[in-house]
């Protein structure tokens, strides 16, 4: 069963009393699989999230926020999904970045926490090769790490040509599928120093976060990913 939906609320909050913040559930799509965290000291499966900074949009907060917890560079999946916002090139752009899930958390009796959940994916090749983590000078960690947000998702393609840029062909003509780099010590403090990382298979990420939002997020995300192939395999059989 889904989460329940929460029934609609009047709230207001001024600056000093909310916090924004974001995560992404990444999919490697080429292998079916996705990223999800372990703490090792409180013994508990989740999706990375944390605070977007500020000037920082929430959707890039969630890239960035995906990036540091689990060390997965990504970036955010455009999908076929139901939504409440304004649609200014009246039904053209199909495929969108919108929150998945949007929960409200309280933080204290008298602040609150607004938490967006986005559908991500693991970044093709050509696109890490072009970025290199700046590690710390201190300690070996990874504070003071300038993160790089990679370019958003191309518009001009699809997924099943995404799907291609994951497939390496060698010299002697054998064709493997790429495995997405998993960057060590990207956590910015000693909490997430206790993060570990986990590609796991759909349904065994979704065991382990069993009646929760985020595994919402998962099914939910997926399910649009599946749309998204059988919409792009129907308009280009059309086209033939």
């Amino acid at each position: 069963m889904p989460p329940q939906t929460s029934a609609p609320i009047y709230a207001n909050y001024p600056a000093e009393k909310l916090t924004i913040g974001a995560g992404p559930a990444i999919f490697h799509l080429a292998t079916e699989r996705v990223v999800v965290c372990y703490h090792s000291q409180d013994k508990c499966w989740f999706l990375p999230k944390g605070r977007r900074n500020a000037n920082e949009t929430t959707g890039r907060g969630a890239e960035r926020e995906g990036f540091e917890e689990s060390g997965y560079r990504n970036r955010l999946l455009p999908l076929p999904m139901k939504h409440r916002q304004t649609d200014p090139d009246e039904g053209h752009q199909v495929f969108v970045t919108e929150p998945i899930w949007t929960q409200l958390l309280p933080l204290t009796s008298t602040s609150q926490y607004m938490l967006f959940w986005y559908a991500a994916e693991t970044v093709p090749p050509e696109v890490e090769k072009e970025y290199s983590d700046v590690q710390a000078v201190t300690g070996g960690n990874a504070i003071g790490r300038k993160y790089d947000a990679p370019p958003s998702f191309p518009t001009d393609i699809t997924l099943a040509q995404r799907l291609a840029q994951d497939r390496i062909v060698d010299a002697e003509g054998k064709t493997t599928t790429y495995e997405p780099v998993w960057h060590e010590g990207t956590g910015v403090d000693d909490e997430e120093q206790m993060y570990q990382s986990h590609l796991l298979p759909i349904a065994e990420a979704r065991r382990k976060l069993k009646g929760s939002v985020m595994e919402d997020v998962i099914r939910r995300a997926w399910e649009g990913v599946q749309l998204r192939m059988e919409m792009e395999t129907e308009e280009a059989t059309k086209s033939t």
